[in-house]
């Protein structure tokens, strides 16, 4: 294994094991003491601790996931991960860690929409962290997989359809008052989680015309460490030959490029875009 490789897993199970403990965090002390129900098995252990009283919230959310979890191995195979199998595992340890060491009978604050905020953010920053690193927490992921292997449907609107299903249960279960945050919550973690999940992976797209090629090109390979493509052009009012340059880098990189490519060539047009998925070598791969 590479030394390239190696950087790669220790930041995948650094950010695995954050997205673990924050999806625990804001499970723990957010959701299950408001009801807050808005999906995977988090959501599902709220609503059975109503009618299992005798095990813990953190105690349904380890059976749970270890029994999807064989499920998925045995219907899915391959498509289980071990990533996932960690991310659950760990996840559910945090959980039922937290319930032994910092018991709660009641909510923190007197402020649902408070902690609903607090509990959106957290597991979502937690559920896209894992996303990123190509894991999740488990769960529900496996029941969409699993309906998408034997159905038409498509795996979002199967994870949606049994989020749903969980959250509107709240109402029911509970009281009017939970149904509805958990309605709110599941929508509003839908946004944060693609929101969180494309900035994270953004990137500087930069378009450079120019008619000093091999300069400008030396800075990005020999001081940024970036690769490029170079290929002919013609301007379309002058009619001078000229070449265009492109790249991809982090934010900071394109802006050490802007400025020296116009130290360079003053008169070199440069176009910068947001680039969102990037895969490839230096970037991330399939």
């Amino acid at each position: 294994m590479n030394a390239q490789k190696v950087k790669s897993w220790l930041l995948d199970f650094l950010w695995m094991n954050l997205g673990a403990l924050c999806l625990a965090v804001g499970v723990y002390f957010f959701k299950a003491p408001n009801h807050f129900a808005t999906g995977g098995v988090s959501g599902i252990s709220i609503v059975l601790s109503r009618y299992i009283p005798f095990l813990k919230q953190s105690d349904l959310v380890m059976i749970i996931n270890v029994a999807l979890l064989i499920v998925g191995f045995l219907v899915l195979g391959k498509g289980c991960s071990f990533k996932t199998l960690y991310c659950s595992v760990i996840y559910s340890a945090e959980n039922m860690l937290f319930e032994h060491l910092i018991p709660l009978d009641a909510p923190l604050t007197d402020q649902p929409v408070l902690e609903l905020v607090y509990a959106m953010l957290l597991t979502g920053v937690g559920s896209a962290l894992m996303f990123n690193c190509g894991a999740s927490s488990g769960g529900t992921d496996i029941v969409a997989l699993i309906i998408k292997k034997y159905s038409k449907m498509d795996t979002g609107k199967a994870l949606l359809a049994t989020d749903s299903l969980i959250a509107v249960s709240t109402f029911f279960v509970f009281d009017v008052q939970a149904g509805l945050y958990s309605v709110l919550g599941l929508f509003a973690k839908a946004f944060l989680i693609d929101g969180i999940i494309e900035n994270i992976g953004k990137r500087k797209f930069l378009t450079i015309i120019t008619t000093l090629p091999e300069e400008i090109g030396s800075y990005i390979t020999h001081d940024i460490h970036r690769s490029f493509t170079e290929y002919d052009a013609m301007g379309g009012y002058t009619g001078e030959s000229k070449k265009i340059l492109i790249t991809v880098c982090k934010r900071g990189e394109a802006l050490k490029i802007k400025f020296k490519a116009k130290q360079i060539d003053p008169e070199s047009f440069i176009i910068i875009t947001d680039a969102n998925e990037i895969l490839g070598k230096g970037f991330r791969q399939v």
